[in-house]
């Protein structure tokens, strides 16, 4: 991906960075007199004290500024894009790649085959450590960019072979030198039935958890599958009796690693125990929670939320429709069932099938805001529509790139984002008390 200036997106009220003049729209330029390729140069060039900035403004003129302030405090800046010379793209040929399985017309970053380590290390993004340098070696060492995210597969060459779509090294050589430097690693296993399965999956995770401690954990993930296949090779999803297995599998390994590591080292994706209706395990399950990006513990967390949420008041009757995805539908209906429970709220559960990218694809992240409106549409018009945060992208909307603002025009009524069922009480509490104060 090219490069893109360091333009500033957001500045913090109050902070050194706004204080001192720096607004959004500026494009940062130099910190002492360096020009940072990324957010960690930034974040390094701005821990001392006295630091000096070159913007340029939106209308062209370029000025210094000079921020004095605490060392190692923040500036106050978001930035656009937190790589600013280019992101490092992917060279495999993963024949179940998402980016390949998508259709033309969506957000245009969603075609970026990203493969950074500088976005493992600062968003928790998978990488595959095929394209390091040894630059690259010596900075993440230098920077102690620790944990990194790797996606693994497989340790076979064969499988290895299969899965990238070309010879790839054993990324435990990789993980095994920089561990030995004292970085950490979190891997996944996207696992593709009759090719990673089975002894594959059994030798992965066991050389793996050779690597403990610096891997962590192992997050066993379903291929997604989505309709738009035309020219890649066959995939067979993992049905409902497959991830039961994979569930007692890695139910197994836990006990396994449990008295051997101290850890339960292996977790399963979220996505296997609601498609094989396996009980959500318990908040402790999860250790640090190292994998919530990959969809690993966020069942518990908003299974958890909504058991501790006492009796919601507001300011004035609202109805709300809970929008979904249709893996999730039973736990959202408990959310329902505890605000409509309250009095002051009417809930109904809106789950949406996602024709955009096939039946098969059913978790809220990957929603379509027109699918969205489709499926909303077709019932009573509510007071609020809430969204899960995780289909939306600031800035940019759904993956489709409907926004939030022309969602609620479609469907004529207050969308509201919500990250949880804590947010989506207090979002309609604030709803509520403006609504009651006009």
């Amino acid at each position: 991906m090219k490069a893109r200036p360091a333009r500033v997106v957001w500045t913090r009220p109050g902070g050194p960075a706004a204080t001192a003049g720096v607004a959004a729209g500026d494009v940062l330029l130099r910190v002492n007199g360096a020009a940072p390729r990324d957010y960690i140069d930034y974040r390094y060039l701005t821990a001392e004290p006295r630091v000096a900035l070159t913007v340029r403004k939106p209308a062209g003129s370029v000025r210094r500024v000079v921020i004095e302030k605490e060392e190692d405090e923040d500036l106050g800046l978001r930035f656009v894009e937190d790589v600013f010379d280019g992101v490092r793209t992917c060279c495999n040929r993963c024949p179940f790649c998402f980016v390949s399985q998508l259709p033309k017309g969506l957000r245009p970053a969603l075609y970026v085959r990203d493969d950074d380590y500088r976005l493992s290390f600062l968003h928790g993004n998978f990488i595959t450590l095929t394209n390091l340098t040894p630059a690259d070696r010596r900075r993440i060492v230098r920077y102690h960019l620790s944990p990194l995210y790797v996606s693994v597969h497989a340790t076979q060459p064969d499988a290895r072979r299969r899965l990238f779509g070309r010879s790839t090294p054993d990324p435990r050589h990789e993980m095994a030198r920089l561990a030995a430097r004292g970085i950490e690693f979190h891997t996944q296993i996207v696992v593709c039935p009759g090719v990673n399965d089975g002894e594959h999956l059994e030798q992965t995770v066991t050389e793996l958890a050779a690597l403990h401690p610096g891997v962590r954990s192992v997050g066993v993930v379903p291929v997604g599958i989505t309709k738009h296949r035309n020219g890649l090779p066959r995939l067979r999803r993992v049905t409902a009796r497959i991830a039961g297995e994979l569930v007692s599998r890695v139910q197994s390994w836990q006990r396994l690693f449990r008295k051997r590591l101290g850890s339960r080292f292996v977790f399963a994706a979220d996505e296997l125990y609601l498609l094989s209706e396996a009980p959500i395990p318990a908040r402790a399950h999860y250790e640090g929670l190292w994998q919530l990006g990959n969809g690993i513990g966020c069942a518990r967390l908003f299974l958890d939320e909504v058991a501790h949420l006492r009796r919601v008041a507001l300011a004035v009757p609202l109805s709300v429709v809970l929008v979904t995805g249709e893996m999730a539908v039973g736990m959202v209906r408990l959310l329902a069932e505890k605000l409509t429970a309250a009095g002051s709220l009417t809930a109904r559960v809106c789950p949406v099938p996602n024709r955009l990218l096939g039946s098969s694809v059913t978790t809220a992240g990957l929603l379509a805001g027109w699918d969205i409106a489709r499926a909303a549409g077709k019932l009573p018009r509510p007071d609020v529509v809430i969204v899960p945060a995780t289909a939306v992208r600031e800035g940019e909307g759904f993956l489709d790139g409907l926004r939030v603002e022309e969602l609620a025009s479609r469907l004529g009524t207050k969308v509201l984002i919500a990250a949880g069922p804590r947010a989506a009480v207090a979002a309609l509490q604030e709803h509520a008390r403006q609504r009651g104060a006009t």
